[in-house]
């Protein structure tokens, strides 16, 4: 995996509630895109705690970080986190697909429910002798190991001396490094390095790198991603979950767009892994129309409830894991990272009806070099909203035309309406609907008669 940050080859751097009723049947998840990396950002104020998931898969000799930063970070700012954190919010935030039964159209009272039900759910990434790192330009401003990781923080005043530093302390990066480190050393960031320390990593036990996390104070509110593109071979995906207090996140500095959801789709999806490559094949159909500048949301929700649920909100805890500082310390003003041996700080009550103060925004961005120039700069907006990219299944009521009169005619409209969810599911992945159409499952019809039989009985 390319994560987001890297440097190197090695992997441095709708409407009203009843709307979204259903039974919760599926849902595609973070994994569904095997380049993705996965970003937690906390925000409130200036303060701000990004999280990153390492999924590297190499030698861990050869593990190598690189992230920009505003300030030299001390090491009650920086912590090793729990993979488990990033699962619990991509299952909770994750793409998922729900699914309704029509009723039988010969009850009237339940049929007339579902048509008004369903009128006001439809939403149309040879060694000369090493020069010293002042000769290079480049201060180690501070040192730590947290973890399984040793880390040092870097500042530089030419990019050409800081990668040269970088290669001659053992770091491996690619070619023209140079080039991506100059905006942030023209902007007087400092420099978040990070390599595997064996010993440490052999006494966690852990056969997976763990998150790295770390705690600042910044008035940008903003993402770094150019140093991933160095070594990109071809366009990357991130996601990113944006914890907020207040409202939905979106990218200031590109287009953000919701992905089409709310839609009915063909039954079929909920066959083995059908939904999950429809997802796939959409989210890369609409990426493509919108030529990889835009940034999607796929989810935008509180952490009080969801409707369908695809996995139960965080916790306080959990949210505390992720750096949401703001959960259970008195008044909100408790530091994000405390340093060891700091008095224990006891939660404050939940909020009314078990919410949690925290806004949770999932976005999902696939990028290259030449369409994403820039970092990502955010900004947190008022809208309260609630959205999720759900899609919905609809199973016709097993029915015989005859029954009663209202059948004939509400088979005839799941004819009608099965072709629309094939054209739909057609406009959104760019399928071949002849081959939609094949998976097409019409309900049950008794053998018909001739029309003629009985005519003259």
């Amino acid at each position: 995996m390319k994560n987001l940050f890297v440097v190197g080859a090695l992997a441095a751097v709708v409407g009203s509630a009843h709307a979204f009723c259903g039974f919760y049947v599926g849902k595609a998840d973070a994994n569904l895109f095997n380049e993705a990396s996965q970003v937690i950002v906390v925000r409130d104020g200036d303060k701000t705690v990004v999280s990153m998931l390492n999924d590297y898969k190499g030698e861990l000799k050869e593990f190598a970080i690189v992230v920009p930063v505003p300030a030299v970070l001390q090491k009650g700012q920086i912590n090793v986190g729990d993979k488990k954190t990033f699962d619990r919010l991509d299952a909770y935030s994750a793409p998922r697909l729900a699914e309704y039964y029509d009723p039988n159209p010969c009850d009237r009272r339940q049929y007339e429910m579902m048509r008004k039900d369903m009128a006001g759910s439809a939403v149309p990434a040879a060694a000369s002798a090493p020069m010293a790192a002042k000769a290079l330009g480049v201060t180690v401003e501070a040192s730590y190991t947290v973890g399984e990781y040793d880390i040092v923080i870097l500042s530089a005043t030419q990019s050409d001396g800081l990668e040269t530093w970088l290669k001659q302390s053992g770091y491996r990066i690619p070619a023209n490094s140079a080039k991506a480190l100059a905006p942030y050393i023209r902007q007087n960031m400092k420099f978040f390095v990070a390599r595997v320390n064996l010993a440490e990593q052999a006494k966690t036990g852990f056969q997976m790198l763990r998150p790295l996390q770390f705690a600042y104070e910044s008035e940008k509110f903003m993402l770094p991603i150019r140093l991933g593109m160095v070594n990109a071979n071809g366009p990357q995906d991130l996601i990113a979950y944006m914890l907020t207090k207040n409202g939905r996140v979106e990218t200031s500095n590109y287009r953000t767009v919701k992905l089409p959801a709310n839609m009915d789709l063909p039954v079929f999806l909920k066959q083995g892994d059908e939904f999950r490559n429809f997802y796939k094949s959409m989210f890369g159909e609409q990426a493509k129309k919108e030529g990889y500048r835009a940034v999607f949301t796929e989810y935008f929700w509180d952490m009080g409830w969801c409707d369908p649920c695809a996995a139960d909100p965080l916790s306080p805890d959990e949210l505390r894991k992720a750096g949401v500082f703001w959960v259970g310390a008195p008044n909100g003003d408790a530091q994000p990272m405390p340093q060891p041996g700091q008095p224990r700080i006891m939660p404050r009550p939940p909020m009314p009806g078990g919410a949690q103060p925290v806004m949770l925004t999932r976005l999902h961005v696939r990028y290259t070099p030449e369409t994403f120039p820039e970092d990502l700069m955010f900004q947190e907006t008022k809208d309260r909203q609630n959205f999720q990219t759900r899609y919905v299944l609809r199973h016709p009521a097993k029915v015989e035309p005859n029954a009663c009169p209202e059948a004939k005619p509400y088979l005839d409209g799941v004819v009608k309406r099965q072709e629309s969810e094939a054209q739909q599911l057609a406009t959104l992945t760019g399928g071949d609907i002849n081959v939609i159409r094949k998976k097409l499952t019409l309900p049950p019809m008794p053998p018909q008669k001739p029309w003629w039989d009985g005519l003259w009985k």
